[in-house]
């Protein structure tokens, strides 16, 4: 594998960067990969709109991660005051299980120390994706214990297949460097 580059978006990647998205979460594409929410959710994961707000939010960014050229992935990062948030991570599904993911959080978390100037990245996953939680417990996140609900009722999130979701907060402490697996 080629060495990924580094990009913020701009307003013109938002379309890609919606179907990006999406094909690493929700529909049959997404259970090309690992991280599908298939079996979760329905509908959409995201917009235009919110990935425009993101775009265009100032302390906010969307990292575009190119191979060869080609953008294959991203990730939001989100200065808020005391820590990063971590968000909107989508690695194309074809591209999964060969170790880009793990040279993108460590990208994002060098952007949120290095340049944010930021000791902690947060982010919230579905309780209900243990290998997920697994995965970025690997890479020394940690629960924090505190769970966010599911926002039911507004489909800008998708259409629940299940009446139990919500989010678990982790965190990782980015100035004491680990190892990661």
């Amino acid at each position: 594998m080629s060495e990924p580059k580094y990009r913020t978006a701009t307003a013109a990647d938002v379309p890609w960067l919606v179907q990006l998205i999406e094909s690493a979460y929700r529909g049959e594409s997404s259970k090309a990969g690992w991280t599908t929410e298939a079996h979760l959710l329905d509908g959409q994961r995201t917009d235009e709109d919110d990935v425009r707000a993101v775009v265009e939010t100032p302390d906010s960014r969307i990292l575009v991660v190119e191979l060869a050229g080609e953008p294959v992935a991203c990730c939001q990062l989100q200065h808020r005051g005391t820590h990063a948030y971590f968000g909107m991570f989508a690695v194309r599904p074809t591209a999964q299980g060969a170790g880009l993911g793990k040279k993108i959080i460590a990208e994002a978390e060098r952007v949120a120390r290095d340049e944010l100037g930021l000791s902690v990245m947060e982010m919230t996953v579905l309780r209900q994706r243990a290998d997920l939680i697994a995965w970025y417990e690997r890479r020394g996140y940690v629960r924090t214990g505190e769970v966010k609900p599911f926002p039911y009722g507004d489909e800008r999130f998708g259409k629940p297949r299940r009446d139990d979701l919500e989010f678990a907060v982790l965190s990782k402490d980015l100035v004491r460097r680990s190892v990661s697996a």
